[in-house]
Parts: structure tokens; C-alpha cells; sequence
């Protein structure tokens, strides 16, 4: 007898199982958010760094939408009103951005000597960095470098090259990183 049992048993456990209702589904309660209907609803302003978006707190950011170059003419050290409104960008982005720090590279067209161009190169350097310091930029923040006319952005023998030539490069980097 007991071995008709264990099979009756299952196949009663499966006709229950098989007519049991579902258990009916757990609903959470609604999420009221209060600030959903203020205003427009939220912008997304991109990945906040140093409360202040992401994408202006780069080197990259500096050259292509703040500037990095301004130019001189020739055996010039005096800012052009062009150059000085660039650097009052940058004076503008460094003093916002005071965890980077700024190395000005002077340079010269390939025409005199080598010590006269090294010479001309600092003073370009020197008059960008003195301008950025008057407009709030801390002086430990800004150095100089002359190159002279060792690194030329065109290589040439006329004019328009030249222009191109005399110029100061502010380059960024975040401080401590070897600036």
C-alpha cells in the first residue's frame, strides 16, 4: 500500500499546485518629486569639476576657446588692444581656475641672432606675464620661458611668416604637474 501512495501523493501536490493563484504584485508606492514641476525642468550641464563644468577646466578649453597666442610686430614688445583683450580671457580663465598654474613661451622670427631673438623672446614673454599679474593672476601662478627663434611655428622667408613667428604661447597645466 505504500507504494501507490508516494505517486498519488505528487500527483496531488501537482493538481493543487496547478490551481493555485498567483500572488497578486507588490506595488511600491508613487515617488512625489516636489521640484519636478518647477521651473522648465533641469538642464544638464555636463560633469561638474571644481564647481565648474568639466569642459572649461582643461588646457584644451584654454587654447581652442579662451586663446593661448597673442602677436607682436616686428622687434615689438608692446600689446596690440588685439593681444590685450586675449589676455584678459586668460587672466579671466586662470583667475577662475586657480588650480592650474601658467608658463609664457616667448618667441621671435627667424630674422637677427640668436641672443638678440633669446632677448626678444623674454620681454614678449615678460610683457604678457606682467599683464596677467595686473589683472589678478597670482605671480607665483605665471613664469616665463624664451625660446627665441628655436621653435618657429612656420618655417619661411617673408613677411606673413614672420608675423606668425612673433608671438607669446601661454600653455596651462593643472598645478603641481610640472609647470
Amino acid at each position: 500500500m505504500i507504494a501507490w501512495k508516494k505517486p498519488a501523493a505528487a500527483a496531488l501536490l501537482l493538481a493543487l499546485a496547478a490551481c493555485a493563484q498567483p500572488a497578486p504584485p507588490v506595488t511600491q508606492p508613487a515617488v512625489i518629486d516636489p521640484y519636478a514641476s518647477a521651473g522648465g525642468g533641469a538642464l544638464y550641464q555636463g560633469d561638474l569639476a571644481g564647481g565648474t563644468l568639466g569642459t572649461e577646466a582643461t588646457a584644451q578649453y584654454f587654447n581652442d576657446t579662451v586663446g593661448n597666442t597673442v602677436l607682436f610686430a616686428a622687434n615689438q614688445t608692446t600689446l596690440t588692444a588685439e593681444a590685450r583683450g586675449i589676455l584678459a580671457r586668460q587672466a579671466q580663465w586662470l583667475n577662475t581656475h586657480a588650480n592650474f598654474n601658467a608658463v609664457v613661451q616667448g618667441h621671435a622670427e627667424e630674422t637677427g641672432t640668436r641672443e638678440y631673438n633669446l632677448a626678444l623672446g623674454a620681454r614678449r614673454a615678460s610683457a604678457v606675464q606682467e599683464y596677467l599679474i595686473a589683472q589678478g593672476v597670482g605671480s607665483d601662478r605665471v613664469r616665463t620661458l624664451s625660446f627665441g627663434k628655436e621653435r618657429p611655428r612656420e618655417v619661411c622667408s617673408d613677411e606673413a611668416c614672420y608675423a606668425k613667428n612673433r608671438r607669446a604661447v601661454t600653455v596651462v597645466s593643472p598645478a603641481g604637474a610640472g609647470s
